[in-house]
């Protein structure tokens, strides 16, 4: 089997539809993929009803976390996505990207660069705005050559020069919510050094303490050391191991499927869960 567990679309800051995601997804040779939108399940009801025979897709979200002044990613799996609680905090966050996108804009203004809301309106499509729909705005401009290049100190980075916080979730607090909505936890590209500053592995530990399940190790922005580092601390810590593309469609240039999840975690991860369940393809539209 082969097994993405972390996808994006237009319903946060992919390039492809729900509907798209899945079939590429499908054309890509993965047996299961996850669509882990940006504290959103909007995209869910495109994706299941496109969703080809022999795909089965877990739904997801990740969710924005900050700990110690650190920016952290939480890949929830298989909650009830409409519990009340982890619904309402989901939705704080979303409402909060719109003024913080507006801010980043105000700070490209006075550093001289012309980026308007209504041209990050447009790239979001109606998706949860996001800083990489105002990379690509730094792009259409030729600020930057790619979306990476600009999440850097000098642009967007965390502590950039446009950099803007937002409202994000105590990732303790994160864990619970994901629980009593009867989903699971994975921290996200846990070693992304180059977003910036990383959650101590100490931190890590007591996350784990807290219910945390797993950890992303196999990922496009972790290294070889990167990855024996995380393996060896999720032995420690009877954690998860979990490997994913964090495909964004044209947006970056990983591919579907390019880091995958081993079949024996995917099938703990589905067992813990309780508040949804994976749904298997049968030939959508």
């Amino acid at each position: 089997m082969r097994i993405d567990l972390h996808c994006h679309s237009t319903a946060s800051d992919g390039t492809d539809t729900p509907a798209e995601l899945v079939r590429n997804a499908a054309a890509a040779g993965l047996d299961v993929v996850a669509l882990t939108d940006h504290d959103t399940t909007r995209g869910y009801a495109e994706a299941i009803a496109a969703l080809p025979e022999g795909l089965t897709l877990i739904t997801g979200a990740e969710l924005s976390c900050r700990i110690d002044g650190i920016s952290m990613h939480m890949l929830a799996y298989l909650f009830d996505p409409e519990e009340p609680a982890l619904l309402a905090e989901r939705e704080l966050v979303r409402d909060d990207r719109v003024p913080r996108a507006k801010g980043m804009i105000a700070k490209l203004g006075a550093l001289g660069v012309p980026v308007t809301w209504e041209q990050v309106e447009r790239i979001a499509a109606g998706g949860s705005v996001g800083r990489p729909h105002v990379a690509t705005a730094l792009v259409e401009l030729g600020v930057v050559p790619t979306v990476s290049d600009a999440f850097t100190e000098e642009w967007l980075a965390d502590g950039g020069r446009a950099f803007v916080e937002k409202h994000e979730t105590d990732p303790f607090e994160a864990i619970r919510l994901v629980k009593n909505a009867g989903g699971v936890c994975v921290f996200a590209h846990p070693a992304a050094a180059k977003r910036g500053r990383t959650v101590p592995e100490a931190r890590i530990a007591e996350l784990a303490e807290a219910g945390l399940d797993g950890i992303e190790v196999d990922h496009m922005d972790h290294d070889a050391d990167a990855r024996d580092r995380l393996r060896g601390l999720a032995k420690d810590l009877d954690l998860l191991v979990t490997g994913s593309s964090d495909y964004h469609g044209s947006r970056k240039t990983v591919t579907l499927g390019a880091y995958t999840t081993d079949p024996e975690v995917y099938g703990e991860i589905t067992r813990r869960a309780t508040g949804a369940f994976p749904v298997p393809g049968t030939g959508g539209a």
